[in-house]
């Protein structure tokens, strides 16, 4: 008898083990994906694919992108708090990641309008006052976060403010400095008042986005003239501290002659992992981007992401109403590459294993 139980205990054990690593459940956690709709019921298009799929992560947005007139995900605090439950709720593990861009300045998603503070400084306006104030001023924005069920902000930029003709970086106020020492030290300061209040981060833009002239979110950025070394020195400085990097589209010959950094193995890594050391979770800019949807197709861009060495690929579904990828099609794309031979299996581990190291700190 007690064999008996034994069995079928160890038979539920591998059964649930089985189940827990289905190859379209460890793609799942790979993802990040944006989404219409400011509810998440059970029956909702998203709850279903968190569900079904072991969907790793989220990203909210307040504008809409279909309809200028309606909230996209985030309305008011009480409707956000809501939400974010909701999502939660649709989790196997609870720890659905759920991210939005917070940075201050022009980006910050929790607007004055929905309800909440709205007015957190850009970056070049936080080095103009004091350490306390600064401490103060971001372990709000960890509070406010946290209050409405946001666990992952991807931010801070630490792209250093070195080409006074880049509207994306320094047009925007978006830069802690030019001294890497000076921008790791913010940089530290605002992922400690985030992680006060349990809320993971994300520094970005690797290798450099602080040299580049044009904007990746429209098309081909090529930094390879502008770009210097010094811009990787933020991350080396912070590589034991980041939860996680954000790497960009940008296109740079010197570190890889064929594909934007964002796709790119000579990147991510031997240059991210093997030279500089970074050993956490490694997130991609939005793949629908102008500077990777112009010119790669989504079978393509997954692949190359994978075989570089992201481990969570981020889907918004918010520059082009026209390309809304279904989470199906993002799992199926990926499996057939895995059942092809074009992307390893253990890729896909390597990533699962990192993505859950990095929900253990929640």
């Amino acid at each position: 008898m007690i064999k008996k139980v034994l069995l079928l205990v160890l038979f539920a054990v591998n059964t649930i083990w089985a189940q827990e690593l289905a190859l379209e459940k460890r793609i799942g956690q790979m993802l990040m994906v944006g989404f219409h709709g400011t509810h998440a019921p059970k029956a909702s298009q998203i709850c279903k694919d968190i569900a079904e799929y072991n969907l790793g992560a989220v990203i909210l947005f307040d504008y809409n992108p279909v309809d200028k007139n309606k909230p996209k995900n985030i309305a008011t605090k009480t409707q956000l708090a809501k939400l974010t439950k909701e999502l939660q709720a649709c989790s196997a593990d609870g720890k659905l990641l759920i991210a939005v861009d917070q940075e201050g300045g022009k980006v910050q998603r929790l607007k004055s309008k929905y309800g909440f503070y709205g007015k957190f400084p850009k970056a070049s306006d936080v080095i103009k006052m004091d350490q306390s104030k600064i401490n103060e001023t971001y372990t709000r924005m960890s509070k406010e976060l946290r209050s409405v069920g946001i666990n992952y902000d991807l931010a801070p930029v630490v792209d250093l403010d070195i080409n006074m003709q880049n509207h994306v970086i320094h047009g925007l106020g978006r830069s802690f400095g030019k001294d890497p020492q000076v921008v790791a030290k913010y940089a530290n300061t605002f992922i400690d008042a985030m992680h006060s209040n349990g809320v993971l981060t994300s520094i970005k833009h690797f290798p450099g986005h602080g040299s580049s002239v044009g904007d990746t979110h429209k098309g081909f950025v090529d930094v390879t003239n502008l770009w210097k070394e010094v811009e990787l020195e933020p991350y080396r400085l912070l590589k034991d501290k980041a939860d996680t990097v954000m790497v960009a589209h940008v296109f740079n010959k010197k570190i890889d002659a064929k594909y934007p950094a964002s796709l790119s193995y000579e990147t991510i890594t031997k240059l991210l992992r093997w030279k500089l050391g970074y050993h956490g979770v490694v997130i991609t800019d939005d793949l629908q981007m102008g500077a990777i949807s112009k010119k790669y197709g989504l079978k393509n861009t997954l692949k190359l992401a994978i075989n570089a060495g992201d481990d969570i690929l981020l889907i918004g579904n918010q520059l082009d109403p026209r390309k809304t990828v279904s989470t199906k099609k993002l799992v199926d794309t990926i499996a057939s590459l895995v059942q092809s031979g074009e992307v390893k299996e253990e890729s896909i581990n390597k990533a699962y294993k990192r993505i859950q190291g990095l929900k253990q700190k929640l």
